[in-house]
Formats: C-alpha cells, sequence, structure tokens
C-alpha cells in the first residue's frame, strides 16, 4: 500500500517538472521534427518569456534584459524568478535610424567603474543594414538611461563603408575583456561572414581605431551556401576563453520545421588568446566550420535552444550558469513563446558540460531553489517509518 502510494505521489511531481511531451509532440517526434535525444539535461526554467536573454548579477540580484520594446529589464533574486519588470534601457525609440527602432534585441550589460553599458541591436530579419548600439546609467534602480546611438553600422550608415563592415552583419553584440591587458573587444555578427571582434575604445562607446579597426574573424563555415552562425558569447575559464554562439535556424517556425539537427543549438570552441584561434573539443577550427554542439534540443521538450550567455560562478563553491532561450514543445513554437532556460555547467578536460537539476554546491545568492530530489527522498523516509 506504501509502495503504490509513494510511486503516484513521485509520478504527480515527476510529470509536470520534467514537461511531459503531449500526444501531439509525441507524434510528431516519430515525423524526425523534435529532438528526443537525452544527451542533455532538460532545461531548468527561468519561468519568464524572452529571446535572446542577457543576465548580470549585481548586488545579490539578476537583472535580466531581452529583446523587445525599448528592451525591458526585470529583476530577481532567483535565476527561476519570479521576476519584477523594473522598466526599459531606452525611455522610447532608438535614436539610430534603422527598421525596428521600438524594438532593438540582443541586449548585452556589463559595468564597469559603475557604469552598466547595454549594447543593443537595431536590424530587421533576413537584412545586413544593421547596427549595435549602447545606453548607459549609473543605476539599475530604475534610473533613466543615455542613448549614445551607433558603435558599429553595416548595409548604411556611418563607417558602414569600413572593412570588416562591407561584409559582415552589425547584429548580436556581446563584450569580452582581455584578462592580461585590459583591453575590451566587441564580439558580433550573423550568417553573412559569421562572427568578428573589434577592439573597444577607452570610454567603450565606440570602436578603437575606427577608420582602420584591428579585426579579427572568430568563426566561419567555408564551403556552404548558408552560414548560420550567431549570437556570440565569450567566457573565460582556467586560462581559456570559450567563445560560444548559435548554430541553426532560431525561430519563425510556422511556415515548417528544419530538418532534425538544422534547428538552433549551442555551440563552443576554446582558445587561450582572447583573439583567438579558437578550436572545437576535436582540434577544428572555428575558421573551418568547427564547433563543439554543448547543447541542442531534447527529450522531445526543449526545441532550438540558442541566444545565450554564461553567468560566471566561482570554481570553489558555485558553478557557471549556461542561460538561454528556448521553445517548449508543449507550450508552441512562436517567436513570443520562448522561454528562458538555464542549466549548471561542469568541466571535463576542459570543456564545458550542462549539469541535469537545480542544485549547486551550495544554495548562494538564490542561485537554485532545493530540488525535488529532496523532497521524494524525505517523502520515503516518511513513508518507511509510517505504521
Amino acid at each position: 500500500m506504501h509502495y503504490l502510494l509513494l510511486l503516484s505521489i513521485i509520478i504527480a511531481i515527476a510529470a509536470p517538472l520534467a514537461g511531459a511531451v503531449p500526444s501531439q509532440a509525441v507524434g510528431q517526434s516519430a515525423k524526425q521534427v523534435y529532438q528526443t535525444t537525452d544527451k542533455f539535461p532538460l532545461a531548468n526554467p527561468g519561468n519568464i518569456p524572452a529571446h535572446d536573454p542577457n543576465i548580470i548579477l549585481h548586488n545579490e540580484q539578476y537583472y535580466l534584459f531581452k529583446g523587445g520594446v525599448n528592451i525591458p529589464i526585470f529583476k530577481a533574486a532567483n535565476i527561476s524568478g519570479p521576476w519584477e519588470k523594473l522598466g526599459t534601457v531606452l525611455a522610447g525609440d532608438s535614436i539610430i535610424p534603422k527598421n525596428n527602432r521600438t524594438r532593438p534585441w540582443a541586449p548585452t550589460t556589463i559595468e564597469k567603474d559603475g557604469t552598466f553599458y547595454c549594447y543593443y541591436t537595431v536590424s530587421a530579419k533576413g537584412s545586413r543594414d544593421s547596427a549595435i548600439g549602447v545606453a548607459t546609467t549609473r543605476s539599475l534602480d530604475g534610473s533613466p538611461w543615455t542613448d549614445h546611438g551607433v558603435v558599429i553600422n553595416t548595409g548604411t550608415g556611418a563607417g558602414s563603408g569600413v572593412w570588416p563592415y562591407t561584409i559582415t552583419n552589425a547584429i548580436d553584440g556581446a563584450i569580452i575583456v582581455d584578462r592580461d591587458s585590459g583591453q575590451a573587444y566587441l564580439n558580433y555578427g550573423s550568417f553573412w561572414h559569421d562572427i568578428w571582434q573589434v577592439p573597444l575604445a577607452d570610454d567603450l562607446l565606440s570602436v578603437k581605431d575606427a577608420e582602420a579597426p584591428d579585426a579579427v574573424q572568430l568563426t566561419f563555415i567555408p564551403r556552404a551556401k548558408s552560414k548560420p552562425e550567431e549570437g556570440v558569447w565569450m567566457s573565460f575559464r582556467d586560462g581559456f576563453y570559450y567563445a560560444w554562439f548559435s548554430h541553426g535556424k532560431c525561430c519563425n517556425f510556422k511556415n515548417g520545421f528544419p530538418a532534425r539537427g538544422k534547428e538552433y543549438s549551442i555551440r563552443v570552441g576554446r582558445s587561450k588568446s582572447v583573439r583567438g584561434p579558437f578550436e572545437d573539443k576535436k582540434g577544428k577550427s572555428l575558421l573551418d566550420g568547427g564547433g563543439t554542439v554543448v547543447y541542442g534540443s531534447n527529450h522531445g521538450v526543449v526545441y532550438a535552444p540558442g541566444g545565450l550567455g554564461v553567468l560566471a560562478g566561482n570554481n570553489d563553491s558555485m558553478p557557471d550558469i549556461l542561460y538561454y532561450h528556448y521553445l517548449n514543445t508543449s507550450s508552441g513554437f512562436k517567436h513570443g513563446q520562448a522561454q528562458l532556460g538555464w542549466n549548471y555547467l561542469k568541466y571535463e578536460d576542459g570543456w564545458p558540460v550542462p549539469v541535469q537539476g537545480r542544485n549547486a554546491t551550495n544554495n548562494a545568492f538564490g542561485r537554485g531553489p532545493p530540488g525535488w530530489g529532496y523532497l521524494a527522498i524525505l517523502l520515503l523516509l516518511w513513508l518507511c517509518i509510517w505504521p
């Protein structure tokens, strides 16, 4: 009797947490639409819709920036929420005179010397007439931001005739600072000639040597008509810089799904130098189509994860966190239905591997609530002593 009750309770708890696949999704899985592999762990829910999320940790609080009208900002004590909306980065349209000025995407926020810098993209789907802009503030308490406008242009606008902007696409900006020199770099790019890096001026508002930037290419897929690499992120750990990116078709699935495995996945390469060259786990250059798949569609539930970032932990007590957006196959596939997901990372021979579950070495900063596994164990112990 006790065992039957225990089994019933565990099933009732586990099914919704695992994101049980509806019968419709199961049928489509058989048609090679959704990846049913368990090679990757399920996403821990961030409990907020988000596309191209960006998260920073400041004063033991998480701040979430995401693409949307004027770049919404949210705050939470836990990466799984609940999230409180604080306002927006921009008070109105971006001052950059390009398409989608009202709804910039792919924000990335950093802090330096008490100032917060939010880099954002203004562009249109399938267009190379794009720009990366930046706004700043001295506080995240809802104080207004100053929109400084363009950092780099491609297609049209000031500086768009400067190489490599003549061949690249100015979207999905992310910032990395060289640990040795202190030089800050803007990483960016999508399709066309894939992902590039340029050094920023000391004020972080413009490119160093703007008329002849010291640009390097980070990723490329040669001999391919389509080069679907974008959403770059760079992290550092134990002497290596990790160049992360999204590969594949990201969204807009209303007209059909790509072949299995052609949807977004999260890939990585590494280098001892912030400037590369970067190689994947097999030693293949990221300039030759390389990239180790760290996270992809899984369990028939998580679909097309990408638009990622890595929140640095510390090696002693708190793991790094890989966060991203994904589509839950039981909810829908519209752009606005993308959800925040995350996983802790472990490193095997220096290569990142996402971890199942929401528990870390300790619970500092509210980074993870107690897992349901603990509750199941307590329940089992209670049943064992129940007369």
